[in-house]
C-alpha cells in the first residue's frame, strides 16, 4: 500500500516539474526560460487550488466566471496582482482547457483579454524585472496559450500510450 501512496502523492515541486518538463518538450528551444518557468508555475498552481478555495483566489470554473470577476467588477482593474491572476486564469482556461471552453466561449477574444490583463498587471508592478516578464507574457500570450492547449491534448492522449503496471 505504501507504493500506492507514493504514486498518488504530489507536492508543489513535483507538480511544477511535471508541467515544466511538459512545456519544455513542446516549446521552441530558444524560448525565454523565465517565461517557461512562469507558465509552468501557473499550471502547477491551478492544478493544486480548489474551485472552492476560501483562503486564496479559487481556481476558475469557466471563462464566464473570469469575465464576471474581472471585467464586470471593475474594482480590481487597478490591482496588479488581481490583473495578473485574471491573465493567468484566461491562460489556463483558454489554453489548457481550450477544448472544454471552445463550445461556449470565443477563445481568441478571451486570449486578447488575457493579454490585456497581463499588460495592465505589468503597468502596476513594482519590480522592473517582474514587469518585463508580465509584459513579455502579454506579448506572447497567444503562443503560450497554444502551448498550454497542446500540452493538454498530449496529456489527454498519454493514458493510451502508457503501459499498465504489472501489479500494485
Amino acid at each position: 500500500m505504501e507504493a500506492l501512496g507514493e504514486l498518488l502523492a504530489s507536492d508543489h515541486k513535483l507538480t511544477f516539474e511535471f508541467f515544466y518538463k511538459g512545456l519544455q518538450e513542446l516549446a521552441d528551444p530558444t524560448v525565454d526560460r523565465q517565461e517557461l518557468l512562469y507558465n509552468a508555475s501557473v499550471l502547477a498552481h491551478y492544478a493544486q487550488v480548489s474551485t472552492h478555495a476560501v483562503s486564496e483566489l479559487p481556481a476558475p470554473t469557466s471563462l464566464t466566471k473570469v469575465f464576471d470577476t474581472f471585467v464586470l467588477d471593475t474594482s480590481r482593474s487597478a490591482d496588479g496582482e488581481m490583473m495578473e491572476a485574471a491573465g493567468a486564469q484566461c491562460l489556463l482556461l483558454a489554453g489548457f482547457f481550450e477544448n472544454q471552453m471552445r463550445q461556449r466561449h470565443a477563445i481568441r477574444w478571451y486570449a486578447e483579454m488575457g493579454a490585456g490583463f497581463y499588460q495592465r498587471a505589468s503597468a502596476h508592478q513594482q519590480s522592473a524585472r517582474k514587469a518585463r516578464l508580465l509584459s513579455a507574457i502579454a506579448l506572447r500570450f497567444e503562443i503560450w496559450r497554444q502551448l498550454h492547449a497542446q500540452l493538454s491534448r498530449e496529456l489527454r492522449d498519454l493514458p493510451y500510450l502508457m503501459a499498465r503496471p504489472a501489479s500494485l
